[in-house]
């Protein structure tokens, strides 16, 4: 976040100041007040975006920087210096959004499974009866006649059928082909999955995040080899 601070400090809010600074101007310490309101903004958001900066060398950087002086290091190693901290931020950031997003998928299958009519048909693969079959199920290497509606755990739909679609069962998520292995043809069912047995921790581009449970609701109208 360093990096980017430094090199996009918005000039909106410093245009603001200029232009306030311009309306009073006669009044003596226009200068001095305008440099202490630059430099309070510019300390506060390096608060929040880089803490534990050494502020001696932040100031004579500053310094250096405005007056044009010689810089006390070469442009190499300040920009490996930027690279190396904004890499850092970059993973620190990764690591809370993971966590984040792990402790939302718990509470949404904590939930899912209290539910009534809810059964654990596989660890993380959760599935309730809407409408029973008497066929029978798919095979591990068969194929399947289905039809689908996908929901993200707000409800959103991200993918359905409009009308029946064939599949492999190997060309699946894991989770359809466990929930498929079991449902009698002719049965609908809600599945939910948990990411791991479906997208993971890469998600699926724009359309799903990493670790985000799925929930479906199948309906097997046919099987074949």
């Amino acid at each position: 976040m360093l990096s980017r601070l430094l090199l996009s400090l918005s000039l909106v809010p410093l245009s603001l100041v200029w232009s306030h600074a311009q309306a009073a101007q006669g009044t003596p310490d226009d200068g001095h007040d305008l440099a202490y309101s630059v430099g309070a903004s510019l300390g506060e958001r390096l608060r929040q975006d880089a803490p534990g900066l050494q502020l001696d060398a932040l100031v004579k950087g500053l310094q250096q920087a405005y007056r044009q002086e010689p810089l006390a290091l070469s442009d190499e190693r300040m920009g490996q210096l930027l690279a190396r901290y904004q890499a850092q931020a970059d993973k620190a950031d990764t690591g809370a959004d993971t966590e984040k997003a792990q402790a939302a998928e718990r509470r949404f299958m904590a939930g899912e499974r209290a539910k009534a009519g809810v059964r654990e048909i596989s660890d993380g693969v959760l599935a309730t009866v809407l409408e029973p079959g008497a066929g029978s199920a798919a095979t591990a290497d068969g194929r399947v006649q289905v039809q689908y509606v996908g929901r993200l755990p707000d409800g959103s739909v991200f993918d359905q059928s409009n009308q029946p679609q064939w599949f492999r069962l190997n060309s699946v998520i894991e989770g359809w082909r466990t929930a498929l292995q079991q449902m009698p043809t002719g049965a609908k069912w809600r599945v939910v999955i948990a990411s791991a047995h479906a997208y993971g921790a890469e998600g699926a581009g724009d359309l799903i995040p990493p670790y985000t449970p799925l929930t479906f609701d199948i309906q097997l109208l046919a099987t074949a080899p």
